[in-house]
């Protein structure tokens, strides 16, 4: 098989440049689409083509299918990347590239929709072995006899869930009996308004977990292989904060047993690209919550300590080519932290978009930094926040902290708002160098 020759990457900011760079590593020509607003874009700069595929809106640019797929047909291009987020867990967007005669760079179509939809991706779970959370084990109907029966099963606390939902959205806690079936009929309207999909289910509500997941990348071939877990557990409202590889403080057993079903579960549903199995970690057990079927914006971390390249095995696999690792060749060497540096005010987290007047990288030994910034660019309001990824690895947890204490110390972003300080105070917290955190932890201390 053949590398692809030409890539069509559809997405913007630091993971359209981490595409582009991976491809030109390659030998891969490159097409940047863009909105209006992004022509001064790094990664549009430095592509081989682009293309401008509408107004600012979202709506109008990224996320409108025939628009991208004609810029792809009139650059002939063979692939198309579509990075994280926008269209990148979209399966009729992968379907439509698929049938359009392009190869699109992420699963197939219908393990998108499998995965997409929690209440099957929970049940393919069961199915291959991998842990998951005590729960309806699929949707919830209009017994309320049968509703309140298994979370009196389950035990109280319980959640309440969207099948189709993400990002912090559609779930709801329920602390007794008498809330349960009001708080499923809110779900349910919610669900309905966010994602067109009213499916509700049911699951145990784990109340001092951590948020733990696995990296897996799998070729055409049947072969698949772990890079190891990450922890997540530095949340604000669902969103993630700081990564870091691999998680602290896992007991042995259960990390062994999780990895090996995530190996299992892909060779199972037939998975194919880079994919990431999210758990909730909570008294030495993993339990499944979800599989992201795109690369993550964490997977920096993971690969500073496997050195493993996921973008470049990405496109590799869409080529057709067999994984270059078998599960042998990956060692886990030292720990990774990164932290996602966000255009926002770092008290109020308000969107703080404008032109960037300085923009000063940090360096030294085991310091990356993941961005499209630079100095006189100018911060568009109609996208995500997220501007910078900084990433430090040492040889243990405690060297990578320091790394990255020094360098969010160096880091310099005049000109906008951004979210720097917290993670100044974060990465000297208590806490956090001890390891003594859940997800509720970073809500609860920024309340103190």
């Amino acid at each position: 098989m053949a590398m692809l020759e030409k890539v069509l990457i559809a997405n913007r900011g630091e993971i359209a440049l981490r595409i582009l760079r991976a491809c030109k590593e390659l030998g891969i020509k490159t097409v940047a689409i863009h909105s209006q607003v992004d022509r001064d874009l790094m990664h549009v700069r430095l592509a081989d083509e682009s293309v401008c595929i509408g107004p600012n809106s979202p709506t109008d640019s990224y996320l409108n299918i025939p628009t991208i797929i004609s810029a792809a047909e009139v650059t002939d291009s063979v692939g198309i990347h579509p990075g994280y987020g926008f269209l990148a867990e979209n399966a009729d967007f992968a379907e439509q590239v698929e049938k359009s005669g392009f190869r699109f760079i992420g699963p197939r179509a219908e393990t998108i929709r499998l995965m997409g939809n929690k209440v099957s991706a929970i049940n393919a779970m069961i199915k291959a072995g991998v842990p998951t959370v005590p729960g309806s084990d699929g949707p919830l109907t209009e017994d309320d006899e049968r509703t309140l029966r298994i979370a009196r099963e389950i035990g109280y606390p319980v959640m309440i869930k969207a099948a189709s939902g993400g990002g912090g959205r559609g779930m709801q806690v329920v602390h007794s009996e008498a809330a349960l079936l009001k708080g499923v009929q809110i779900t349910q309207s919610e669900a309905r308004n966010a994602f067109g999909d009213p499916t509700v289910y049911l699951e145990k509500f784990l109340e001092t977990p951590r948020h733990v997941e696995v990296q897996v990348l799998a070729d055409m071939h049947g072969n698949c292989i772990h890079l190891g877990d990450r922890d997540c557990s530095m949340q604000r409202r669902n969103q993630k904060v700081i990564e870091e590889a691999p998680a602290p403080n896992i007991n042995p057993e259960s990390r062994a047993r999780t990895l090996k079903a995530c190996v299992d579960a892909c060779k199972e549903i037939g998975y194919v690209g880079a994919g990431t199995f999210e758990f909730l970690y909570q008294d030495g057990e993993f339990y499944f919550i979800e599989m992201n079927t795109r690369v993550q914006v964490e997977h920096p971390v993971s690969e500073m300590v496997t050195g493993v390249d996921i973008v470049r095995e990405q496109l590799r696999i869409a080529s057709g080519l067999p994984l270059q690792y078998t599960q042998d060749d990956i060692r886990i060497s030292g720990h990774a932290l990164e932290c996602r540096i966000n255009a926002e005010d770092p008290k109020t987290f308000v969107p703080s978009p404008g032109k960037v007047k300085h923009f000063h990288a940090p360096g030294g030994n085991g310091v990356r930094v993941d961005s499209h910034l630079y100095s006189g660019y100018t911060v568009p309001p109609y996208y995500d926040s997220l501007v910078a990824k900084l990433i430090t690895w040492g040889d243990d947890r405690e060297i990578a902290r320091r790394r990255m204490k020094n360098a969010l110390d160096e880091l310099v972003v005049e000109g906008i708002k951004t979210n720097q300080s917290l993670h100044r105070k974060l990465v000297r917290d208590g806490g956090f160098k001890q390891v003594d955190f859940t997800i509720h932890y970073l809500e609860k201390l920024m309340r103190d």
